[in-house]
């Protein structure tokens, strides 16, 4: 089986296939200090909860201080498989018809990949975590460049560290748009406020482009507002991961 790692800034997400299929997931969280030996104690262990074995192994991270001990942890405990890591040099198939190339996160890289294999072009990927991205691909599958704005998480964490009265609540679906209480108003402004922006920001970039065949919803947060997001048209929660399978068979 093969194994893809995508190591975000807050949320690590591994998968193994068995040629497309997606057969195993995990989501831990990402830890920057963790060693080589750390993550290769945490990748082992999930593995041999599920008897798997790899065949290759396909990577790629936002977090540079965590994408040095990965390249550790798979020279020391993956050596003997064939392995990518996303990087500069790394066959993808897409163009980035933006301004300089070299700032581009390895995600947003596979995620054009693959939403332009799954679905076509021009689409827009937009991915729910640390940060709210959006990734505009173009109908020949270039990546256009996007947008990004707050995560949910740490728009709530921000609002409890700095107003005094507020705290930190489940970032759930109020049962009414008109709060009733401090944890309902806040509820509130997090579920329709997130997908107005959601919308708002897609229905500016479909302006731009002229046409969009697919907007899919990604990442670990996508499930909290995209039932209230007029403008998502799929949710493929795993796109990043079959990205990198996608990358892997295009250079091994």
């Amino acid at each position: 089986m093969l194994l893809c790692i995508d190591i975000g800034n807050t949320n690590t997400v591994l998968a193994t296939f068995e040629g497309d299929k997606l057969v195993h997931s995990w989501r831990i969280k990402t830890d920057a200090r963790n060693t080589a030996d750390e993550l290769g104690l945490h990748f082992r262990g999930l593995l041999a909860a599920d008897n798997v074995e790899l065949s290759g192994v396909a990577a790629c991270s936002t977090v540079p201080a965590a994408l040095r001990s990965l390249r550790g942890m798979l020279s020391r405990y993956y050596g003997g498989l064939p392995t990518v890591v996303v990087e500069a040099g790394v066959r993808t198939g897409v163009q980035l018809a933006i301004d300089n190339p070299k700032e581009v996160g390895s995600d947003r890289v596979v995620n054009t990949l693959a939403a332009y294999t799954l679905y076509g072009g021009p689409s827009i990927v937009v991915d729910f975590g640390t940060t709210t991205n959006f990734d505009v691909i173009s109908a020949r599958g270039e990546f256009l460049g996007g947008a990004f704005a707050p995560g949910i998480e740490i728009s709530f964490d921000a609002l409890a560290a700095r107003a005094a009265q507020l705290r930190k609540v489940e970032p759930v679906r109020p049962r009414s748009v008109i709060g009733k209480n401090t944890v309902e108003c806040l509820q509130s402004g997090m579920y329709f406020g997130f997908a107005g922006q959601v919308d708002r920001i897609v229905e500016r970039m479909t302006e731009e482009l002229g046409e969009v065949k697919a907007v899919i919803a990604t990442g670990g947060l996508a499930p909290l507002v995209i039932g209230e997001c007029r403008t998502i048209t799929h949710h493929e929660p795993m796109i990043t991961l079959i990205g990198l399978r996608m990358v892997f068979e295009r250079n091994t």
